[in-house]
């Protein structure tokens, strides 16, 4: 039986600062990590407003001011220059970046790729790529220790190469795998020169170190899409998959398609917010699970009934979503999302000038004292059905909200949902050691160190499910 009484697992919290942190000090921690910039007022106070060399930054976190910003004046917030020199090499044209009618046309005609019908037809190959990934790992011969960000990382790309290019990447993950780390670890970290908005000729040493990365990214991508679109236009049956679709996709509009440019840094946009997302949400999930017997017992009786061939198979499995869920408040994939104010406007009380910084942290909002009882324990049941009403919309924005809300949200909880059930019906999953993961801050949410956890065989599945009435 579990014992409903137990203790929640406190995961790692980075320290929080009681003091003011001087300039130079700041624009070193934001390079080095953003997490440890944040002090304790940030989690015990709606907002906070200030003017320095950086000029006047407004940090939001009640669910009132997040959803001015995000959903009620959403056009007043564009995501600024800083988010742009940081990604924009790499993303300008993508739908993460654009901004205005550049947005509004992609968002058109990337809308009708991500319904829920669309989404839905993925989730057999997401099971089969999910279950070819568990065999490889030969736990009947014995148990095993993982790196599990890079098994979740080998995985997530994976699902995204069967959906995205019905697998013509595969063998590449390993090559993506790299240079996305080498991108996020140097490349894509918030550099002082652009902080304190330097002129752009001055070399950035990160880009310049991971410009390698880049050209990998877009040269592999590049060749990809134009060997399809010609394929297409020769009239050759193409495959039924993401890419195909983003290739014949039309504006409704005004019936103009994308260039291949603009599909490829779609497609690495995905990537970005899309495997990337997805992997660090696993690994923290694997993680939390490693430390709650009782949350994995659960796990595991679901887990143990999943067919994914069964329509209902996703309402079937309410812990393992609140899981998930549970894992991307504490740790959110995106831990910041910044905005600029382009004209002025009134947000919990405060006026802000055009030009005003204004910062909705995740990282922040999932842990603030007033929005969560209990805001650093691991308790999945916060997520349940008969529990979620009571979240706020915009207390819990793990993908964002209002008009820029994640586009892949649903094809990231449906492959995260299905790997999980996937990994727990065949493997017990332990923790190795009492030291807790440290997360860091680039881009995305990331383990400081290789997060390894020991993966054994599950003997006795009837067992299993007992456990867990």
């Amino acid at each position: 039986m579990i014992d409903a009484a137990a203790s929640p697992f406190r995961p790692w919290t980075p320290p929080r600062r009681t003091r003011p942190m001087p300039f130079l000090p700041f624009l070193w921690q934001s390079w080095r990590d953003p997490l440890l910039i944040w002090s304790e007022r940030h989690f015990t106070e709606p907002q906070l407003y200030g003017k320095g060399p950086m000029g006047a930054i407004l940090v939001v976190s009640h669910p009132e001011g997040v959803r001015r910003v995000l959903t009620e004046n959403a056009a007043n917030y564009e995501k600024g220059d800083l988010q742009r020199r940081v990604l924009g090499p790499l993303l300008a044209e993508g739908l993460l970046l654009a901004e205005g009618e550049a947005w509004r046309r992609a968002r058109r005609i990337l809308a009708p790729l991500f319904t829920p019908a669309r989404t839905q037809k993925t989730a057999a190959r997401m099971a089969q790529v999910c279950a070819g990934r568990v065999k490889g790992w030969k736990l009947e011969y014995g148990a095993r220790v993982l790196d599990i960000d890079h098994e979740m990382s080998g995985l997530t790309f994976d699902i995204l190469s069967a959906a995205l290019f019905s697998d013509e990447l595969e063998g590449d993950a390993r090559g993506f795998e790299q240079a996305l780390n080498r991108y996020l670890r140097i490349g894509a970290r918030i550099d002082p020169l652009d902080v304190i908005n330097a002129p752009g000729w001055i070399p950035r040493l990160g880009r310049a170190a991971s410009a390698g990365s880049a050209r990998f990214f877009e040269d592999r991508v590049g060749r990809l899409v134009a060997a399809r679109r010609k394929r297409m236009e020769a009239g050759e049956t193409a495959p039924d998959d993401l890419l195909s679709a983003l290739l014949s996709a039309r504006d409704e509009t005004d019936g103009a398609a994308l260039t291949n440019r603009e599909v490829a840094a779609n497609i690495l946009t995905f990537i970005l917010a899309g495997h990337e997302t997805t992997a660090r949400t696993l690994g923290w999930a694997l993680h939390l699970i490693s430390r709650s017997p009782q949350t994995a017992a659960r796990l595991k009786a679901e887990a143990d009934a999943f067919d994914v061939s069964d329509p209902g198979w996703a309402a079937a499995l309410p812990w393992t979503r609140a899981v998930i869920e549970e894992a991307m408040r504490l740790f959110p994939p995106a831990p910041t999302l910044m905005r600029r104010a382009v004209a002025a406007d009134v947000i919990g009380g405060q006026a802000i000038e055009a030009g005003t910084t204004v910062i909705v942290s995740p990282w922040i909002i999932h842990r603030h004292e007033t929005l969560w009882d209990d805001p650093n324990a691991f308790r999945p049941e916060r997520f349940l059905p008969e529990n979620r009403k009571a979240i706020d919309r915009y207390a819990y924005i793990p993908f964002s909200a209002g008009p820029r809300v994640c586009i892949g949200a649903a094809f990231a909880m449906q492959e995260a949902m299905i790997a999980l059930a996937t990994i727990l019906r065949a493997a017990e999953v332990e923790a190795i050691t009492p030291v807790e993961p440290r997360p860091t801050h680039q881009i995305t949410l990331r383990s400081r160190a290789p997060m390894r956890l020991r993966l054994r065989a599950r003997r006795n599945r009837a067992k299993a499910q007992s456990s867990a009435r």
